[in-house]
């Protein structure tokens, strides 16, 4: 459904005397209302559909010069470049990654691509509670009580005060992540690219130095070029044995190929994975009656040490009224001439 909202209210939203306009792709139910409560707070004329944006749509966008996105879909060259021919300037995903976008191919038809920032508190939330799952093996547990099969587990739990966590990226979800650890009284060790010697804070060691001593390894930092398969099979085979992999962050941080591997040989303990390579077309869909292709994903889910959810640990009420708020919010700044990309 689409649908077109002409607000008059406050001047915010306006420049030279004409409202601005923006198109938002993507939207959920509670988005649109989102949208629809917020672009009236601000002045602005709001066109809002449930359908990706696609080269097939990019009139919607015509007359705005700012659209905004969801990170669900990936954003094709084609669509980029129908929106440029509709007049788009200014691209914000509701997202903090921008890897479903062609950022320097946007740049090269004029357009700017602007991320959005949200509670850090959703991701770190579950990224604990997956950690928790994972060490109380809560998976074969639950499976188990399911079929009234009331039996403990082979295996006794682990506590997290008896266990080191190292966090790979110390951004503002990393850093929430390590708050809530302090509360466990568990020992912690960070890593961040952006001081891959280590730096000066204390428990900040080199990636090979936190991989060899955690118990539970989790990842926060960005997908780029130089983080794809940040953890490859070398790094997987340098981890502690028995350890866990975390994963909150983007699929192709990990070498699933290699992680597979190394959970089938009993080399590491298990995995929590909100986030899968090749997620795209099946997270987010209901595929009960739908072939999956991706071989490495149904092997991850027969795994009894292995937890799958579907890319949902920033879906929290809090975080969704954040990537709304900040996605118009992009859009104005770049409206009123102060664009940042």
């Amino acid at each position: 459904m689409t649908t077109s909202e002409p607000i008059s209210s406050p001047a915010t939203g306006t420049t030279a005397g004409i409202t601005t306009g923006i198109t938002a792709y993507g939207c959920g139910r509670d988005e649109a209302a989102l949208f629809r409560e917020l672009a009236a707070r601000h002045g602005v004329t709001v066109t809002v559909t449930d359908a990706p944006v696609s080269a097939a749509n990019s009139a919607l966008a015509a007359g705005n010069r700012c659209v905004s996105v969801g990170h669900k879909t990936p954003v094709t060259h084609a669509a980029l470049r129908a929106l440029a021919r509709a007049g788009v300037a200014y691209v914000s995903t509701r997202s903090i990654g921008c890897n479903h976008i062609d950022v320097a191919y946007a740049k090269r038809l004029g357009m700017c691509v602007g991320n959005v920032s949200y509670s850090p508190d959703s991701v770190a939330d579950y990224t604990l509670m997956l950690m928790l799952m994972a060490v109380r093996h809560a998976k074969p547990m639950i499976r188990r009580t399911d079929v009234h099969d009331y039996r403990l587990h082979e295996v006794r739990g682990r506590e997290l005060r008896d266990l080191t966590v190292g966090v790979v990226g110390t951004g503002r979800i990393g850093t929430a992540v390590l708050g809530r650890l302090r509360g466990f009284g568990c020992r912690t060790l960070t890593y961040d690219s952006r001081t891959p010697d280590g730096g000066s804070a204390a428990g900040h060691v080199p990636l090979d130095t936190l991989l060899r001593q955690s118990d539970i390894v989790t990842l926060h930092t960005p997908l780029t070029a130089a983080t794809h398969h940040l953890l490859d099979r070398r790094r997987i085979g340098a981890m502690k044995r028995d350890a866990y992999v975390v994963n909150t962050g983007r699929g192709a941080l990990l070498d699933t190929a290699a992680l597979v591997e190394a959970l089938e040989s009993g080399r590491l303990g298990g995995a929590a994975l909100d986030v899968l390579e090749g997620e795209e077309g099946v997270f987010y869909a209901d595929r009960r009656d739908t072939p999956i292709d991706s071989k490495a994903l149904l092997r991850l889910q027969e795994m009894p040490q292995v937890l799958i959810s579907p890319h949902t640990a920033y879906f929290t009420d809090h975080a969704l009224r954040d990537t709304v708020e900040n996605s118009l919010a992009n859009c104005l700044t770049f409206e009123s001439g102060n664009p940042h990309d």
